[in-house]
């Protein structure tokens, strides 16, 4: 069901305040031609209505040519921004950035934060940003979990389809994803809830199996039949199954890039209003998967870069594959337990 303005634009504010968004500051909204526009504008009513010097910030879109989908995260890292000086100095010179645009595993990114802009993404459907609207509890849940991750040396992780993981942890910091940026230099994307951190490289072993019904990213679809991943010294060396195996084989092969078979974050998500029916209610190609990523309980596991962490694989082929039905350890200590987070303090 469709967002009124009012709505959005009441909900943008109710956003920026708990992101610390103050009377005077510099917020630079970055757009392009396929942005939502409802978005960008009640972002923009909301923000100069708090007070804040607003700039709006427009760039063309690119990679079409190179990507075989329109999904945001279908080619990811090389953004509009590139050689784009002026452009660039505008986002460095801002306290805080809504991104239309996805600069997620861009060094223009980085580049941003380290000035200590604050920086939102912005790219679901309102529909989706409002029932997901951030709030404390939310922020309370992914911090406890981000403790207990950023102590723990292991994570291992089965299931009854036959998921039997395990890494080391501790060579890379943890993501925390609760939909505010509300720290100097912190990135977040509202909608999300989730907890992850990167698996100390060449550590990451075992068997992931996904099930059917389980959802692939970002093709946006939903398994048809089981496919097994082997994980060796850091990589996928193996995708056995039937369709949907070959289908992310070939997906994967076709960046060229050995890295794209990389494991990347892994982690579990935690919101309580994300729902894993909602890639088959909704049009796909009008999300980015947010659901799927956050849905409470899940096991969601990546691979390709690393640059995010401070790493240096940097390959545009990102998958995002959240699983239910896994139970989560980190040193043996329980996080979920066949696809439910662990109530001791809902993690």
């Amino acid at each position: 069901m469709a967002i009124s303005d009012a709505a959005l634009m009441m909900a943008w504010k109710e956003v920026l305040a708990m992101c610390n968004l103050k009377a005077g500051e510099q917020l630079t909204i970055l757009t392009s031609d396929d942005s939502n526009q409802q978005i960008a504008g009640m972002a923009r009513l909301a923000a100069a209505d708090m007070g804040a010097v607003v700039t709006n910030l427009n760039r063309a879109p690119m990679n079409g040519e190179k990507a075989i989908s329109r999904d945001k995260s279908g080619y990811i890292g090389k953004t509009a921004l590139e050689h784009n000086k002026a452009a660039l100095a505008c986002l460095k010179a801002s306290d805080f950035v809504i991104d239309t645009l996805q600069l997620l595993f861009s060094k223009e990114q980085e580049e941003i934060l380290k000035t200590g802009a604050r920086m939102l993404l912005a790219v679901e459907p309102p529909e989706i940003m409002l029932r997901m609207l951030p709030k404390p509890e939310d922020k309370a849940r992914v911090l406890a979990g981000a403790k207990k991750l950023g102590v723990a040396k292991k994570m291992t992780v089965t299931s009854k389809a036959g998921t039997d993981f395990e890494c080391d942890l501790g060579q890379y910091p943890v993501l925390t994803q609760y939909g505010l940026a509300d720290e100097p230099g912190r990135w977040d994307h509202w909608p999300s809830c989730f907890v992850a951190t990167w698996p100390t490289e060449k550590t990451a072993s075992g068997t992931i199996v996904i099930e059917e019904g389980d959802i692939l990213l970002p093709m946006k679809m939903y398994a048809r039949s089981p496919v097994t991943f082997t994980v060796e010294n850091g990589y996928v060396t193996k995708i056995d199954g039937g369709f949907d195996a070959e289908f992310l084989r070939r997906f994967m092969d076709s960046f060229d890039d050995p890295e794209a078979y990389a494991m990347a974050h892994v982690g579990w998500g935690l919101h309580t209003r994300a729902h894993w029916t909602v890639l088959g209610l909704t049009n796909p190609e009008a999300q980015l998967g947010m659901d799927a990523r956050s849905f409470a309980g899940n096991f969601l596991f990546s691979t390709g870069p690393n640059t995010e962490a401070g790493g240096t694989r940097d390959v545009p082929c990102h998958l995002d594959i959240p699983l239910r039905n896994c139970s989560l350890s980190l040193d043996g200590e329980a996080m979920t337990k066949d696809g439910k987070v662990v109530p001791a303090d809902q993690r």
